[in-house]
């Protein structure tokens, strides 16, 4: 296992800590960071004190704007060397300029939060982190040199050659312990882990959401291609064939062929009439939720009683998901849980739908088990919403789903 920080080093055996690479990475890491503490505090603190003294004129105000900046390069400067000890890079948050030139890059650097939060991480650095580093390092390496160095005075204190020894192979541990918590700290000021996983986890959910969108634009496409295409040449072909029977010699074998023909394109209009429905009902793009559940309650299998009391209209996709979450459940409800009867509530609380479909079938319902209710599940999920479910064996069932309206 390759270890990606000096805090996850520190977990092998102290043999193995000694002899890998980590406690030298770590002593550049303090020693670095000691010189550029010590450079860019006495930097700072004269263009500070030159600033205030020059205010009255222009050149004072731009040693202060320089100080103001700063963080900018000691950030950057900081987020170079943090590789010697953190192996994961930490990402530049500086957006791109509004506009082209100086001015634009002034403009849009003073006026990011990050800026300032590197400043803030600057002011921390130069009065508190560059000295314990110093500290550190003095007290790792000074005080064992020191303890050995000091019998060449006094021959009569060689014991404290023996301490010396015996203090400073402790010093790799405490070197890349502090410099492990050291990173620690620059990492959670300039750029969390936790930030950058929220950062990917809304991507995912950015992305998952893009592809529902386009998965029901395709669906709402071959509904359309269905309702004007297929379904009308069906409808075309249904009306031919009954004017042809109407010419037809009544009573014949020609006639009687071709009212079961008709009969057939009947059948096959209503089929992809009831395929259309179920691909993307045209009443939920046309009329809303409420409409296109109350067709959905017409057309069951069971009696469903529709509360469903909306002030307006929701977003197409959380219309989209709560409609196939209620069919699902009444198709559920039917098929598995052998109900009789189902109920469907909907409200719009602020900006969340909820929903609640119940059935008196004999419940049992696990996601685990199928039944639909894993998709049924990944759906809202993708809507970035919630789903509950209570099926206790013997029913009833009921689903509770919260869907964001943003």
């Amino acid at each position: 296992m390759r270890h990606r920080t000096a805090w996850q080093a520190l977990a092998q055996t102290p043999l193995k800590v000694l002899g890998s690479s980590w406690p030298w990475r770590a002593f550049a890491y303090l020693l670095s960071g000691v010189v550029f503490g010590a450079i860019t505090t006495t930097v700072l603190v004269v263009m500070l004190v030159a600033g205030v003294v020059s205010l009255i004129v222009a050149v004072g105000a731009v040693l202060l704007l320089g100080v103001a900046l700063s963080g900018i390069v000691v950030t950057r400067f900081e987020r170079w060397r943090l590789r010697l000890v953190d192996l994961d890079p930490v990402p530049d948050p500086h957006r791109a300029p509004e506009r082209a030139g100086p001015r634009g890059w002034l403009y849009t650097r003073l006026r990011e939060p990050a800026t300032w939060r590197e400043l803030g991480f600057t002011a921390v650095s130069l009065t508190a982190l560059w000295w314990m580093d110093f500290l550190v390092l003095g007290f790792a390496l000074g005080v064992p040199v020191l303890v050995m160095v000091s019998p060449a005075d006094d021959p009569g204190a060689w014991p404290l050659l023996i301490v010396g020894l015996c203090l400073l192979p402790a010093a790799p541990y405490t070197i890349t312990a502090w410099a492990g918590a050291r990173a620690a700290v620059t990492r959670l000021m300039l750029a969390p882990r936790d930030s950058e996983l929220g950062r990917r986890l809304t991507d995912v959910r950015a992305s998952r959401a893009r592809l529902v969108d386009a998965f029901d634009a395709e669906r709402r496409r071959i509904e359309r291609d269905l309702h004007d295409g297929a379904q009308q040449r069906l409808v075309s072909l249904n009306v031919m064939l009954g004017l042809a029977r109407l010419d037809a010699e009544p009573g014949s074998s020609l006639a009687g062929q071709l009212g079961d023909a008709q009969e057939q394109v009947t059948l096959a209009v209503d089929e992809l009439r009831e395929l259309s429905r179920g691909v993307h009902p045209k009443a939920l793009t046309d009329h809303g939720l409420t409409a296109a559940v109350e067709n959905l309650a017409a057309r069951s299998a069971l009696p469903v009683t529709a509360d469903i009391r909306l002030p307006r209209r929701v977003p197409v996709s959380v219309e989209t998901t709560a409609y196939f979450v209620i069919a699902e459940a009444l198709t559920n409800a039917a098929k598995h849980g052998h109900a009789t009867r189902a109920r469907v509530h909907a409200r719009l609380h602020t900006d969340v739908l909820t929903l609640s479909i119940s059935d008196n079938g004999a419940g049992g319902a696990d996601p685990e088990a199928g039944t639909g209710l894993t998709g049924l599940a990944d759906r809202v999920a993708a809507a970035d919403g919630r789903l509950r479910i209570s099926s206790p064996r013997g029913g009833p069932t009921l689903l509770h789903v919260e869907l964001p309206c943003r």
